[in-house]
Parts: structure tokens; C-alpha cells; sequence
């Protein structure tokens, strides 16, 4: 049987239709090469929550369209949502929406040994950042979603 077919259980790796969460989709999706690449540097991001600018320092050999396409794609079946600052709350000059794991994803990747936060977290940290790159490292994110 096909993960998240007819007659898995919540606990096998699918979360049910009640929040919407395949895990199959999701791993088909997250596995490609590059998007896997966008996921670990979520992972390994100090806060976890990267804007595309810090996505495309990252990963220089995709344009920031591409990532958002990846992004997309990685919204779209539950693996990373969108946290937003609200208008008034926006700093000029500086990134006001970032992604974030999925709690959901999160878990999958925990049952299935993938992305481990603390493996990614050295290697993010390894990368020689920019001074504008520090900045935006440290400056704060929107709640999550998952809260």
C-alpha cells in the first residue's frame, strides 16, 4: 500500500484528511534535489524561518524566482508555510515574509530520519554570512502558524 492511501493510520507517516497533510505528497516534493536544499537551510537557520533573500544567499545558483516557485510548491503540500509581519508592523528595507517548517512536516521528517535540525544547524552556521545577511539572521519573525 501506498503511503497515504486508504487505511493508514495517523501514526504510519499520513496525517488524515481533517488538516489536509499527505505525507506522500510531501516527501515526493520535498526529496528533489533543490527544494530538499531550501528545507535544510530552513532547518538550519538560526529562528528557522529564512526570507527568500537569505534563501538566495544560500543557494546562488537558483534566482529568488525559482526558490519562490519551490516555496510554492512546498506550501502547497504542507511542508513550509508563510509567516508574515502585518502592514503596520513592517520595517523598511527588510524582508516581512519568511518560511517555516510545518509541525506536520516537522514530524515526518523526525519519523523518517530526515533533515535532522542539529546536522543542519552546524552546516548552516558554517557558511561565511554577509554583514546584510547577519542582519537579517537576527532580526525578529511574525509568530508561527503552528502556535
Amino acid at each position: 500500500m501506498r503511503p497515504g492511501t486508504e487505511g493508514e493510520t495517523k501514526g504510519t507517516g499520513t496525517v488524515g484528511p481533517d488538516n489536509g497533510f499527505n505525507a506522500w505528497k510531501a516527501l515526493q516534493k520535498a526529496t528533489d534535489k533543490k527544494r530538499a536544499d531550501i528545507i535544510a537551510d530552513i532547518v538550519g537557520h538560526p529562528k528557522g524561518a529564512p526570507s527568500v533573500e537569505e534563501l538566495d544567499y544560500m543557494n546562488p545558483r537558483l534566482s529568488d524566482d525559482a526558490i519562490r516557485r519551490h516555496l510554492a510548491t512546498l506550501q502547497d503540500v504542507g511542508v513550509v508555510q508563510l509567516l508574515e509581519f502585518e502592514p503596520g508592523e513592517r520595517t523598511g528595507g527588510f524582508p516581512y515574509q519568511f518560511f517555516e517548517l510545518s509541525t506536520e512536516a516537522r514530524e515526518l521528517f523526525d519519523r523518517n530520519g530526515l533533515f535532522p535540525e542539529e546536522a543542519w544547524m552546524r552546516q548552516y552556521q558554517s557558511v561565511e554570512k554577509s554583514p546584510r545577511i547577519r542582519d537579517l539572521e537576527a532580526m525578529p519573525r511574525p509568530s508561527g502558524g503552528d502556535e
